[in-house]
């Protein structure tokens, strides 16, 4: 498997379908860490997260392989919004999982692009296992990880793309870290073409698997507490493919506190008049957090998406 070669091919099929994400100076960030700072708006992609580019890239490979197929998913909402449209688009029929502990606004969303959606448990790792042994209990049933699949992997790498096509040679990326998908596939295509660039795994305390994991170099489950990170909460696969690529290509781990989380998330809207979810603000709460072993040089931050309830936040404001 040539994670490298699924992002090239995946650049090819989705790049009509999705939108080259902006690449933003921020003023304010790069004044603080006496360098330069950007902020890759996935926030502003289709649907509002990152997760548009793996499940469409997924969805196209499969219908190439010209086989029948009903693919199914599980997801805390990004995933399955990514998911829903790459149905719509591709008319093609398939079923979202969801825990029934979803963020109401997401599962609204989804309901938009008329996926069929089922409910089962309140940890979203635990809805994930389900809707994979339910796959493989029927014939012609897919089940499509947010995570670990080459396909999706791939799909998310194309960022990685636009990073370099924007900035030729950034001295470091942060990327928040839930099952390892995002982080795997940016990794692995700047790894080639800038493999000076630092890439630096984000995660909030409450919730932080893949870090633990790493560290001990060898898989932990661990029981995730509440965090407003929900779109990165919860464990991985054991035999996710993302964890050996997590400790090949990712510098360190930085952990965060739900404070920070929540203050990273008013200062994006005061210094920079945008709204992001909480896994979107892990990485600006690890930059900050960290900010000292990264001044003076060029950072790239990815603000993964901005799916955040309107619940949620008006308790952080």
């Amino acid at each position: 498997m040539n994670i490298y070669d699924e992002i090239t091919a995946a650049n090819d099929r989705i790049r009509s379908h999705i939108l080259h994400t902006p690449l933003l100076h921020s003023p304010y960030l790069s004044s603080l860490a006496d360098g330069k700072v950007y902020l890759k708006m996935e926030s502003e992609q289709y649907t509002g997260s990152f997760k548009a580019r793996g499940s469409l890239n997924k969805l196209i490979w499969l219908k190439e392989q010209e086989t029948k197929f009903f693919p199914i998913t599980a997801s805390t909402g990004n995933h399955g919004l990514g998911f829903a449209r790459a149905l719509k688009l591709l008319g093609i029929n398939g079923r979202i999982y969801l825990p029934e502990t979803a963020v109401q606004s997401k599962i609204e969303r989804i309901k938009e692009y008329g996926a069929e959606i089922a409910f089962y448990g309140k940890d979203p790792y635990k809805t994930e296992l389900y809707a994979k042994n339910l796959a493989e209990e029927h014939d012609n049933w897919v089940y499509i990880s947010p995570y670990n699949d080459p396909q999706i992997i791939g799909g998310q790498g194309t960022i990685g793309i636009e990073i370099l096509e924007d900035l030729e040679t950034p001295d470091i990326i942060f990327a928040t870290v839930g099952g390892g998908g995002l982080i795997s596939g940016i990794a692995s295509y700047v790894n080639q073409h800038s493999p000076e660039t630092r890439v630096i795994g984000c995660q909030p305390r409450n919730s932080p698997e893949m870090s633990v994991s790493v560290k001990a170099g060898t898989y932990r489950e661990i029981e995730s507490k509440p965090t407003l990170s929900d779109g990165s909460a919860g464990g991985f696969e054991r035999d996710s493919i993302t964890f050996d690529l997590c400790k090949e290509l990712v510098e360190q781990f930085i952990l965060v506190s739900e404070e920070e989380i929540a203050e990273s998330i008013r200062l994006m809207i005061s210094k920079h008049s945008k709204l992001v979810e909480g896994a979107a603000a892990v990485a600006v709460a690890s930059f900050l957090k960290e900010i000292e072993q990264f001044k003076g040089g060029t950072s790239v931050i990815i603000i993964c998406g901005a799916n955040i309830s309107y619940k949620q936040l008006k308790d952080i404001l």
